[in-house]
């Protein structure tokens, strides 16, 4: 759990009552993303994570690069066969506003119900369905390199950017777009 900029583990979770299991991968795993959310957006309550095993998913480099910092984002595309660890937030509807708002929720990214794959938490559940951000647009569709995406397991940041490659036509997962209120 998040909170007051710090992170604790919960050998029991908090009321999870209304809570939305959502996918977090890239920078929506990391502590630091947490803090900046409640500075720059307004994040409020505690943030519970889970860890979790993907299996058919992968985050990989996104084609186009970040506004803000010119950075190359993570985006999810199907990769069978790869396993992958990642966190599951258990948000609040009041936390996916802010992640629908720093997502760009219908113009970067679809929030959406994601049906490839498998999505296994520590304590052995399966979330079926489990709700992620998806490409909305081209340039958060992955970035093909010799004709394949490139997990960001495989690739740091740092050499991200250098990348060049084509534009995948899709991210080959099985979804629906949840619309926006």
């Amino acid at each position: 759990m998040h909170l007051d900029g710090a992170g604790y583990e919960v050998p029991d979770p908090p009321d999870l009552e209304g809570r939305l299991p959502v996918l977090a991968y890239g920078s929506n795993a990391c502590p630091a993303k947490i803090t900046w959310l409640r500075r720059a957006l307004g994040l409020t309550g505690a943030v519970t994570v889970l860890q979790a095993k993907c299996t058919g998913l992968a985050a990989v480099w996104a084609a186009g690069r970040r506004v803000v910092d010119d950075q190359r984002p993570a985006t999810l595309a199907a990769m069978p066969g790869v396993v992958e660890e990642h966190a599951v937030w258990l948000a609040t509807p009041e936390q996916l506003r802010v992640l629908d708002v720093c997502e760009g929720r219908g113009n970067r990214y679809h929030l959406a119900r994601v049906h490839t794959g498998e999505v296994t938490l520590a304590n052995g559940a399966s979330l079926p369905d489990v709700l992620a951000y998806v490409a909305a647009s081209p340039i958060r569709l992955p970035l093909l390199v010799g004709g394949s995406p490139i997990r960001t397991a495989e690739v740091p940041q740092a050499q991200a950017g250098a990348m060049t490659g084509e534009t995948a036509e899709s991210h080959g997962l099985e979804v629906t777009v949840i619309e926006s209120d």
